[in-house]
């Protein structure tokens, strides 16, 4: 086996990094108008650098900015995007046992991309790398599915068609704008192929006006004309997960209701798939996952809790999947990040540094 030089790495991971208590204070402060835009930026950036160089002493080819600079993962970016109106829900987001805060986004207008504050976030990102700086942002379908029909203007988009080729053209435009500040390692986080394949998830889509039977192939059409275009040194990847939130999850389901579509119809050049516990089911639907140059990274170290792993069963499960994917275009990370939100899931700092520092030793002993 060899050592890859180019993404996703042997030893990878999803993106967002536990928010330090110098951080949580400055927001608060912040949001109490103790201390002002520029005071808040100051504390981010000192963050930020400190987390890209924990990620290089940990052993990592890549970084992120642990997505310390937002609330949530998703809405933070369709925020920016045009069209789009964030809302107070009169619920959070349902989660096992626990429930988000109450926020929400709804599509008002037509749907564009005309530039992002996460396009400074990246430059600060690469400016202070020494590896490959990694940039994370929610996925089209994501920006769909669990709003659903519902919360999509019908005086805007009557037909829906229109409106998921405006959200492909949006994130078409999107991935050339971090292409030209320099980015060459760009990752979609979509929760949506996995949350469908939850038979609950499905039932729930109904409700929203949608035919969850018809939306796998409807996110392959917009996905791929997304990655229309896409220069050939950039590198677009994927990661789906069932929820993570505070350490808990939505979904579960094996992803045998999508796998051919997500696997052998869309056009990334890797995929993370969460895989850290039996929820996720099995690798059979690994099968669909096409021979060549794609990679396929395994989501088999949780970020849900800080007990860590035995490394003799991540390298048992990793011969697992070989029965369906060659080891070669195998790679390891954990199955999610370890702050999708500010709150964090509940486990240390020092426990997310030993899960990343043992995910590249691992990566080492198995593929040198």
């Amino acid at each position: 086996m060899t050592e890859r030089t180019t993404p996703p790495f042997r030893a990878d991971h999803v993106g967002s990094l536990l928010r330090p208590a110098s951080l949580r204070e400055a927001r608060a402060k912040h949001a109490k108008g103790e201390i002002d835009d520029m005071a808040l930026r100051a504390i981010e950036d000192r963050e930020i650098e400190r987390v890209i160089r924990k990620q290089e002493e940990v052993g990592l080819k890549l970084a992120t900015d642990g997505e310390l600079r937002r609330s949530w993962w998703h809405f933070d970016f369709f925020k920016g995007l045009q069209g789009v109106e964030s809302f107070t829900t009169s619920t959070g987001i349902q989660f096992h046992g626990v429930e988000t805060r109450h926020e929400g986004i709804r599509i008002t207008g037509k749907v564009d991309f005309v530039g992002h504050p996460m396009l400074e976030h990246f430059k600060f990102l690469r400016a202070h790398c020494r590896v490959t700086p990694k940039m994370t942002i929610p996925a089209p379908s994501t920006f769909h599915f669990r709003q659903g029909r519902a919360l999509v203007s019908r005086e805007v988009y009557p037909d829906l068609d229109v409106f998921f080729a405006d959200v492909a053209a949006a994130w078409r435009k999107a991935i050339r704008a971090f292409y030209d500040v320099g980015c060459r390692y760009l990752q979609l986080d979509d929760t949506a192929w996995a949350m469908i394949c939850d038979p609950k998830e499905r039932e729930a889509s109904k409700s929203r006006g949608d035919d969850p039977e018809k939306l796998p192939a409807i996110y392959v059409r917009t996905t791929n004309a997304a990655l229309e275009g896409k220069p050939a040194d950039m590198t677009v990847t994927m990661h789906s997960c069932r929820g993570n939130f505070r350490s808990t999850w939505i979904a579960q389901g094996g992803y045998d209701f999508v796998a051919e579509h997500l696997l052998a119809q869309t056009n990334f050049d890797g995929y993370f798939l969460e895989y850290d516990t039996e929820r996720a089911g099995g690798f059979e639907p690994l099968r669909y996952f096409p021979k060549g140059r794609k990679q396929l990274v395994l989501g088999l170290v949780t970020s849900k809790s800080g007990r860590l792993e035995r490394k003799d069963d991540i390298k048992r499960r990793i011969d697992e999947a070989t029965k369906y994917v060659a080891l070669d275009q195998l790679c390891l990370s954990p199955q999610c990040g370890f702050a999708s939100t500010e709150e964090g899931n509940i486990l240390g700092e020092d426990e997310q540094w030993a899960k990343l520092r043992m995910i590249v030793e691992l990566a080492e002993e198995i593929w040198g």
